[in-house]
């Protein structure tokens, strides 16, 4: 199995990479962007790119012209790109100087046309292998100095602003890192399953979308420098408890999906999940007829735990108590009987950055005890129904749940293949963050699908007509295809020792679903159906390494996946067992 449908879903291969090398330096180049820096194989810097996003904060894929270089005594390049947004362009070009101990980029653009975007300039990623926790120094542009650390826990907020240099000692390296041309700040980019801290231009309390206007230049740089440093060693990775035991699966369906499932009740059977996640959106129509669906399916289908997921309207000047005691009432008289109720209001599906204004709505404290009234009897949550940056940014109050719960995404900031397949070292981090958060209480995941169900950064999740590889897109090839089984094998391995109660890792439906447009189940149809096997099984080993996700239980069940795109362990390209 080799060829990119069946890896992939698409006849679109990756993008091709170039491994650059200058004595013990390392890095590579693919579309641009400069990835995995590493000296003398230790990684000291994952990415420095030159980028632009658009008004949803989809990333503007660049035009990349003809690429020159030289190399004396030390390697440089020289990389034309134009990003058009609308009518009007930026016709940017990027200069790389690698040297033995530095590495510089800079960027000279100029607009064509009024060129409206939310970010246009170079990020920084630091990964966050031996560097969350390590100390850090910041050098603001009035030359004052921060000392500080690169945050343990997920920060809500930005870990540092005004970043002129940011200098760390981690994995025996002293790092410098320098930036010129704009104001930088810091944001913990865990929250959305990045392997990274990224330190990007422009500060968010500024307005967005912006434009550049006509026949405007901008001018930037990144130097990056690093000297070996014995004693900088990094902090030790918490010790994740080891007792825990597998969660139970869920699919989450709509209305008409639960109609579709009441018509083909042997659906069900391609994965016998023990929980069915029904996506009630009152926001977008009447509740009545959504739960009527569902109650219908229940009729037909009783088996698995019916997990209501309501997203309510909170109207303005309306109490919450009212709209939730007319949800209970309609859940009563529809005979429906869920198992669990999460309650999410629908403005707190957006995200609300750094500096913005929060929107009108009620305090989360009387939502949720409203919701004790309105369901008295039945198991209550809280949390987002969109990703954990939302969740760490308006914490739920605790007194009135029974379980937390959010989503994840892995092509919110990057979707090329590596790139997805690297946020599962960011899910411990994630766990870890969120058990800080939510203490004892019942830790829920998902949806958690390699596509976006709903934008929490735009009007809109982005449309992928080509089937390739799209930051926010709500449809992604790869979730049909072998990497779309590998890369939930991995995520179920990543979870497997924070004693989830309940993951969502597809729909049984549509894009995220598990059938493909001819009627088959995908590959992904088949990893999920032997992991809903193992629900409640305890976990004894749960590890990813060297590209290879492993998992084992201790009645004797093993899971081996090859996240990899080459042969690993007798594995073929993102094959498991």
């Amino acid at each position: 199995m080799s060829d990119p449908v069946s890896l992939y879903g698409t006849s679109q291969q990756p993008a091709p990479l170039e491994r650059l090398s200058h004595g013990d330096v390392a890095v590579t180049l693919r579309d641009g962007a400069l990835r995995h820096l590493a000296v003398r194989e230790t990684e000291i810097i994952r990415s420095v790119a030159f980028l632009a996003r658009d008004r949803d904060w989809g990333t503007i894929v660049p035009e990349i012209g003809a690429i020159s270089r030289e190399q004396d005594d030390a390697l440089r390049l020289a990389i034309p790109m134009v990003f058009r947004s609308g009518d009007a362009r930026i016709d940017v070009t990027v200069r790389i100087t690698l040297a033995g101990d530095s590495l510089r980029v800079e960027a000279e653009g100029r607009a064509t046309g009024n060129f409206e975007t939310n970010r246009a300039g170079f990020t920084v990623l630091h990964p966050i292998k031996g560097v969350a926790g390590a100390p850090a120094r910041v050098t603001h542009a009035d030359g004052s100095v921060e000392d500080g650390a690169f945050p343990a826990l997920i920060e809500p907020w930005q870990p540092f602003m005004d970043i002129a240099v940011l200098e760390h000692r981690a994995n025996g390296f002293a790092v410098r890192t320098a930036f010129s041309g704009d104001v930088f700040e810091m944001e913990d980019q865990r929250q959305w399953g990045d392997a990274s801290y990224k330190t990007y231009n422009r500060p968010l309390a500024l307005p967005w979308p912006y434009e550049i206007a006509d026949g405007e230049t901008l001018s930037h740089s990144v130097e990056i420098t690093w000297k070996a440093d014995a004693a900088a060693v990094s902090p030790a990775a918490p010790a994740d408890r080891q007792t825990a035991r597998f969660p139970e699966t869920a699919l989450v369906l709509t209305a008409d999906d639960a109609l579709r499932l009441a018509a083909n009740p042997r659906d069900y059977d391609i994965v016998r999940p023990q929980r069915l996640l029904c996506h009630v959106d009152a926001a977008a129509a009447p509740a009545g007829p959504q739960i009527d669906a569902f109650a219908a399916l229940q009729a037909a289908l009783p088996e698995p735990a019916y997990d209501l997921e309501l997203i309510c309207r909170f109207a303005a000047g309306e109490s919450p108590a009212d709209e939730l005691a007319a949800h209970a009432a309609v859940v009563a008289t529809s005979g429906l009987v869920p198992a669990s109720v999460f309650v999410c209001p629908s403005v707190d599906r957006q995200s609300t950055p750094p500096g913005s204004k929060w929107p009108p709505c009620p305090p989360l404290d009387e939502i949720h005890a409203a919701a004790a009234e309105a369901f008295p009897d039945i198991l209550r949550g809280g949390g987002m129904a969109s990703f954990f940056p939302e969740l760490n940014r308006k914490r739920p109050p605790l007194q009135h749940l029974a379980f937390v719960s959010h989503g994840l995404c892995p092509i919110v900031h990057a979707a090329d293949d590596t790139s997805v397949m690297e946020t599962l070292e960011t899910i411990p981090h994630i766990a870890r963050s969120a058990r800080a958060i939510i203490g004892d209480r019942a830790y829920r995941i998902g949806p958690a699908t390699i596509a976006m169900r709903q934008n929490p950064y735009g009007a809109r999740t982005i449309p992928n007509p080509v089937q390739g590889r799209v930051c926010m897109a709500d449809f992604d090839p790869r979730h049909f295809a072998a990497f779309g089984a590998a890369y939930a094998l991995g995520l179920a391995t990543a979870l497997a020792p924070f004693n989830v109660a309940v993951w969502t890792p597809a729909a049984l439906y549509g894009p995220r679903g598990l059938l493909r447009d001819d009627g088959t189940p995908s590959p992904l149809a088949w990893v999920l159906e032997a992991l809903a096997g193992c629900a409640g099984k305890k976990v004894i080993a749960a590890t990813i390494k060297g590209g290879l996700a492993r998992l084992a239980f201790e009645d004797g069940h093993e899971f081996t996946a090859n996240l990899t795109d080459r042969m690993l362990d007798g594995l073929q390209p993102f094959d498991w067992r």
